[in-house]
């Protein structure tokens, strides 16, 4: 059964998806400035310290719990349509992860389309990575994570590590991660009027401007596609009420079938990254909580 505030927040949704403009034209900045608003929501947990970074070249910024050791490390890479989001947009989500997980985080400003399109976000996680394993954490008490783009950008940064042989973290998290830019996953239309959250025809305008003009099949943009053999533990989380539903099925069908340690984590009835509203709904709150035990069991 839902909790009251996943229902309150239901309703919230619904109401704006139906006095959402009926235009099909997308406004990159108002879209820009609408997630930054939606990230505002969500206050930063009491203690959590937010300082500014540049992690080889990438601007970023450490969420640091109050208390927390300095050997564990979430890298973690905001969604946003890979054309939206930021540190801001993120903050209280990713702070309330490095709480859960005993460990300080670090989110990455990286590069955005279409000013920067495919692969200019990739090159910024490898970047930032590679700054952080160089003397400042053992990859063996690093942790990849990210929502939405970040998290099939989360499973492109390990494709890239692996292929350039560089030392691999202890595990990842991917929360409601968009991994096939063609679209071609059934729930695009089996879960479109239960989704409250994404707009096919945003996500199309989005991924055009991403690609630049690539095959929508290129591994690196669309990881469903790529060979996923040699990549760490890795957890998967969405809800039932999805369009990016069968996005994270069939990655995990296709990670299993690589030999990767693979654990789906399917909730009923939630929208896309609920996990955003931890500081206000228990469903939001326990599926942080797990992400912090699967966190603390491989890093």
């Amino acid at each position: 059964m839902l909790s009251l505030q996943a229902r309150v927040l239901e309703v919230y949704f619904r109401l704006q998806h139906a006095f959402a403009p009926k235009t099909k034209e997308t406004d990159l900045q108002k879209e820009r400035d609408e997630l930054d608003k939606l990230g505002a929501m969500f206050k930063l947990p009491k203690g959590v310290k937010a300082v500014k970074e540049s992690a080889g070249g990438v601007p970023a910024e450490w969420l640091i719990p109050p208390g927390i050791p300095e050997g564990r490390v979430v890298l973690y890479l905001h969604g946003g349509s890979y054309t939206c989001g930021s540190c801001n947009s993120h903050r209280s989500l990713v702070a309330n992860i490095a709480i859960a997980s005993k460990a300080r985080a670090l989110t990455l400003d990286y590069r955005l389309a279409p000013e920067h399109p495919h692969p200019a976000a990739v090159e910024d996680a490898v970047a930032a990575y590679k700054w952080l394993i160089n003397g400042r954490v053992d990859p063996k008490h690093l942790a990849i994570a990210g929502d939405s783009a970040g998290g099939g950008l989360a499973v492109a940064l390990l494709i890239s590590l692996r292929d350039a042989n560089i030392p691999m973290p202890a595990a990842c998290v991917c929360l409601s991660p968009w991994t096939d830019l063609t679209f071609s996953g059934e729930t695009w239309k089996s879960k479109a009027k239960a989704d409250l959250i994404i707009f096919d025809y945003k996500e199309h305008a989005f991924a055009k401007m991403y690609l630049g003009g690539l095959d929508a099949k290129t591994p690196l943009a669309s990881p469903l596609y790529a060979d996923l053999k040699g990549l760490p533990p890795l957890l998967v989380q969405v809800g039932s009420d999805e369009v990016l539903l069968s996005d994270s099925t069939r990655l995990v069908e296709r990670a299993k079938q690589a030999g990767v340690n693979t654990v789906l984590d399917e909730w009923p009835r939630m929208q896309h990254v609920w996990q955003f509203a931890a500081s206000f709904m228990p469903e939001s709150r326990r599926a942080v909580q797990q992400i912090g035990e699967y966190i603390d069991k491989w890093v």
